[in-house]
């Protein structure tokens, strides 16, 4: 009753209401199965009700830009960096400090977003049919005769899309075109996700997958024994990028207070853990313990292509390009 009244006495007055103030709004690209139990601590520590709308980050990003001023998203919590590139203009400034703690390999030093997470692509493979020599020193091996039939990939997915965009300002639009021309000539098979390439794997379908690192993990937690194992290409091949995931808080919001809550829980410790051993994902600040199935970041930063993630924001041209090879 006493939260009615204050509600009414808010709408009277022309202030903001109790209920707006206690939720936020999250629009998410990253899956329910892995968020919901982050989203109900976040709730429970905070008092403040996240109201969520699941769905694939493209598809949220376009949704995010249709709405403009009217969207009711307080936050954008997207899978890939070329979705919050290209949503830059949609982000308000956040406060300097919110990205300080983060390691410089994930840093957004615009502080339009943050990054959540790190992850890396990687190569999946069966380990009951592919031999040591059979693995591809680089991914313009896989247009070879040899792996005809043999390799999935997911044109509509997140992270091949980010990877796509950081292929093209490396190598230019022609390179990567070509590519994806002589891929598909050599009759790679489309799949829906990551998890689905994976799945097809195990099953004999194909023997060779194009996914981010974390994705494997939840398979050979259930079984030690699955017959699908992953890797990586030579080092500085564009194959071994890596990524982030991350948040930005949307310029049209009337509720960036607890969606400033919702970034900073997001980069606490508790959270970071969590997505690490639950997710299988880097942290992306110091003082966590990462996943032990993770290869360590200095590793990674090794053999990874030297590629500012906060370029990739192209996604547009991206899409253009899948469209006229016909994966979209």
């Amino acid at each position: 009753m006493k939260k009615t009244l204050l509600a009414g006495l808010g709408l009277v007055l022309g202030l903001t209401s109790f209920a707006a103030a206690e939720t936020v709004t999250i629009y998410s690209g990253r899956g329910e199965a892995l968020i919901a139990p982050l989203i109900k601590q976040f709730e429970a520590e905070t008092g403040v009700t996240a109201e969520v709308r699941y769905g694939g980050t493209s598809e949220l990003a376009t949704l995010l830009l249709e709405e403009g001023a009217k969207s009711p998203a307080d936050v954008f919590w997207a899978q890939d960096a070329g979705a919050l590139g290209a949503l830059s203009s949609a982000f308000a400034d956040l406060p300097a400090e919110v990205n300080e703690t983060v390691l410089d390999a994930f840093r957004n030093d615009a502080n339009k977003w943050v990054a959540t997470s790190g992850r890396t692509r990687v190569l999946v493979y069966s380990t009951e049919r592919v031999k040591d020599d059979d693995l591809p020193k680089n991914i313009a091996d896989l247009t070879d005769e040899k792996y005809k039939g043999r390799v999935a990939w997911a044109p509509t997915n997140g992270g091949f899309q980010a990877f796509v965009t950081a292929f093209r300002l490396t190598k230019g639009d022609e390179t990567v075109k070509a590519w994806l021309k002589a891929m598909i000539a050599n009759e790679a098979k489309v799949y829906r996700n990551n998890g689905t390439q994976i799945d097809a794997i195990a099953n004999g379908e194909v023997d060779f997958g194009l996914i981010n690192n974390y994705y494997l993990g939840r398979y050979t937690a259930r079984d030690a024994e699955f017959p699908v194992g992953q890797t990586t290409f030579a080092a500085g091949d564009i194959g071994n990028l890596v990524l982030v995931a991350g948040a930005g808080i949307v310029e049209a919001s009337d509720n960036k207070e607890n969606a400033r809550k919702f970034i900073d829980f997001l980069l606490s410790p508790a959270a970071q853990q969590f997505i690490t051993l639950q997710g299988y994902e880097y942290p992306v600040r110091t003082g966590i313990i990462p996943h032990a199935t993770l290869e360590p970041l200095e590793a990674v930063n090794e053999i990874s292509p030297k590629v500012d993630t906060n370029t990739l924001g192209d996604l547009e041209a991206t899409l253009n390009l899948l469209r006229e090879v016909g994966l979209l």
